[in-house]
């Protein structure tokens, strides 16, 4: 293959050390690289003179970089990344990295462990970054008109079986449930280091194909709850790229029931805090449409509710009517199979309170306070204690309707429970709930009741 020119064509000495590291010659490494290309279906005819361009400073074109990570990868036994073999630039990692919907299942591992990498040692760059649905729309059109993987299994790298794939699925469990009593704030470290320390060596690993699927559905999953903490802790470019590679992560898995839960659960919702409604019900839409006829009633009720979100935001209250409805209808569904065990594991919370929650947040959104209150008050019934963050979002968006209905002692009342809920939590969503209430009792300032809650409030700031 041709070679481009590094732009400053300076020694390589990030390959150089990890050539040292992997104690393998430039003719070794070359071989190397021939054979895995090999496997790729490519014709690599690279020698030691190759790899000694490479070392003073030239880069290979197309998927090679991609190929010599994985060959210094199989002889290290563990994942190596573009950067690490200094063919990544810090300009590549902060605008592309985790951006794209990769077309194999080879480009998917190195994207996602890149993404985990630059989180863990680059955050400047990748949580700098601000949000756009317009980068969503791509990904989503590639999921839904993209076959799933002919093939993932892997036959080099340290052995991976079910047992590791049960590992990932209950440490993704019990993240989730720190995640909802403390915040994304208190947890997202966590996991994103158990990411790029752990999980991007399963996946760089030896499996066999059953395994290799039910390993991406568990990377899947997990990535998608670091999209959700991005989100949490106000990194909305960061969450973005999360939901992107948990979309092709499940794709990799082949199970299009949770690539639309990251569509309509993940990247829909990110689209509200982004000011983008139409891409709200779009990219709900899109999840219902990708995963028609896999996925369950439940999860049905779950896209259902996402449309229905986004019809609210832009006014159209028949279609947010409708959509409601039939979002009520799948959940009734739902619970009448309740004991049949279709329902996968991450969608078994979206329960009649979540969907009140959903709806409340809707009927907001339309300018029905007395509506909002009412599926306010049925969520914050049904959430249990453990739910701290749903339960803060909940009494906010109960407080803000008794706000509107000019019900002032009630809605400073419940607005100090959500306070006191709220110190318990490091959550940026929370915290902007918060700021939206106070600036709906901007207009009562002079209230006893609302000088009074505000001065509570400015004396938990300086405690």
């Amino acid at each position: 293959m041709a070679a481009r020119p590094l732009v400053a064509r300076q020694p390589n000495e990030r390959l150089q050390a990890l050539i040292q590291e992997a104690n393998c010659s430039n003719a070794g490494l070359a071989r190397r690289v021939n054979v895995c290309g090999v496997e790729h279906g490519l014709d690599l005819r690279y020698d030691k003179t190759s790899v000694a361009r490479w070392l003073r400073g030239q880069q290979p074109r197309g998927r090679a970089p991609a190929i010599i990570s994985e060959a210094l990868g199989r002889k290290l036994g563990r994942t190596v990344t573009l950067d690490e073999i200094g063919m990544a630039n810090d300009a590549n990692l902060a605008s592309g990295v985790g951006l794209h919907f990769a077309s194999g299942v080879l480009g998917a591992v190195e994207q996602v462990c890149e993404l985990w990498r630059g989180d863990v040692g680059r955050r400047d760059l990748l949580s700098g970054s601000t949000g756009a649905v317009s980068a969503l729309v791509e990904p989503s059109r590639d999921w839904l008109i993209t076959p799933p993987d002919a093939r993932v299994a892997r036959s080099t790298g340290a052995g991976v079986g079910m047992s590791d794939v049960a590992a990932v699925r209950a440490m993704t469990g019990a993240l989730a449930q720190l995640d909802h009593r403390f915040g994304g704030g208190y947890v997202r470290p966590v996991v994103v280091h158990y990411l790029n320390s752990v999980v991007s060596g399963l996946i760089a690993g030896s499996y066999k194909e059953p395994v290799g699927r039910a390993l991406f559905a568990a990377v899947a999953r997990m990535t998608e709850l670091a999209g959700y903490m991005a989100v949490d802790t106000g990194q909305a470019g960061l969450a973005q790229r999360y939901y992107i590679q948990a979309l092709r992560m499940a794709q990799a898995a082949d199970d299009r029931a949770f690539g639309g839960y990251v569509l309509a659960a993940g990247m829909s919702h990110l689209a509200v805090s982004l000011g983008n409604p139409r891409e709200v019900a779009q990219l709900a839409r899109a999840a219902q449409e990708g995963a028609r006829g896999h996925a369950t009633p439940r999860t049905e009720a779950l896209f259902h509710a996402a449309e229905a979100r986004g019809h609210a935001l832009m006014g159209e209250s028949r279609a947010f009517r409708e959509r409601s409805e039939e979002a009520l209808s799948a959940l009734e569904i739902a619970e009448a199979r309740a004991d049949s065990g279709d329902d996968p594991e991450w969608i078994a919370h979206f329960d009649r309170a979540y969907l009140a929650d959903e709806l409340a947040h809707c009927h907001s959104d339309l300018g029905r306070p007395s509506e909002a209150a009412k599926q306010a008050q049925e969520a914050l019934r049904g959430h249990p204690e453990g739910r701290v963050r749903r339960r803060v979002i909940g009494l906010f968006v109960l407080a803000s309707a008794q706000v509107q209905q000019r019900e002032l002692e009630h809605a400073c009342r419940t607005g100090m429970k959500a306070v006191d809920l709220l110190e318990t939590l490091r959550s940026g969503r929370g915290s902007e709930y918060l700021e939206d209430f106070r600036r709906r009792l901007v207009p009562f300032a002079k209230q006893p009741v609302v000088r009074e809650f505000t001065a509570r409030l400015d004396l938990l700031a300086t405690a």
